[in-house]
């Protein structure tokens, strides 16, 4: 938090736009830190509160347009190197997508506030092909909301702040290795849930040239393939594998009890 403020204090709005801009992006720097700080020296009127808020808003809007715009020229690729560094890349995406599609635009108004979510929201929204007008309205209104709760927070609590800056700036060693410390156990709690991950084995995968060569098999009869590409990718007259099955991954539990128990079923997504 010393740092953060005094990094807030020497650069002012410049030092608000670039870290916020970076958390937009998908760095992890801490941005809701940054804007407690900028609402503290408004209070203080180090800083002015408009245009600090116009700083921040700014940096949001132009980082969640560059995912967009990517997440819709790209797909789901942009999404995976974001989860690249989650245990389970899938599973990383697929949360996103069903809490996209469970919460639908509301999403966009909520996720700056979600860990994880903030950054995904937006080439979700990209990938999912939404109307750029339509994201840009709900993004912008999402983006105010995280701005103005971070940045009162800062300007109601001002003394706090600066009670917790003097406490910090005198133990500021002892926050170095605690910080240490946990970054340590974090990297080390990862690789061992990377390790106990791999040796639990994924979902069973086959090859495409294997579920070809099955499906053109004495066996075709016993084999049953199901398409279960979420909305972005898929629509009513789009192409599909021919023979198979359509389900609505948002009905999967009511749609898994229709499917027979005597064939080898094969699902593929997008």
């Amino acid at each position: 938090m010393y740092d953060v403020l005094g990094a807030v204090s020497r650069h002012g709005y410049l030092a608000i736009f670039l870290v916020v801009l970076a958390e937009a992006c998908g760095l992890p720097v801490p941005a809701a830190l940054v804007l407690i700080a900028g609402g503290a020296a408004a209070a203080a009127h180090i800083l002015s509160a408009s245009a600090a808020f116009l700083a921040a808003l700014a940096a949001l809007l132009i980082g969640d347009l560059l995912l967009f715009f990517i997440g819709r020229y790209t797909g789901w690729g942009l999404l995976a190197t974001l989860c690249r560094l989650s245990l389970n890349p899938e599973n990383c995406i697929l949360r996103s997508a069903e809490s996209f599609y469970k919460n639908g635009r509301l999403t966009l108004l909520v996720a700056k506030f979600i860990p994880g979510m903030n950054t995904m929201a937006p080439p979700l929204a990209g990938s999912m092909k939404m109307r750029f007008h339509q994201f840009l309205e709900l993004d912008a209104l999402g983006a105010t909301l995280y701005v103005l709760a971070y940045g009162a927070l800062g300007y109601l609590f001002r003394d706090l702040v600066a009670r917790i800056t003097r406490g910090l700036q005198s133990a500021t060693h002892v926050v170095t290795i605690i910080v240490l410390l946990a970054m340590a156990a974090i990297a080390i709690y990862r690789i061992v849930e990377s390790r106990r991950y791999r040796l639990a084995g994924t979902v069973p995968r086959v090859r495409v040239e294997e579920l070809v060569d099955k499906l053109a098999s004495e066996r075709r009869d016993d084999i049953l393939v199901v398409d279960v590409r979420s909305h972005g990718y898929y629509d009513a007259g789009a192409g599909r594998i021919a023979g198979s099955i359509r389900l609505e991954p948002n009905r999967l539990a009511e749609e898994l009890k229709s499917l027979p128990r005597n064939k080898d079923i094969y699902v593929y997504c997008t």
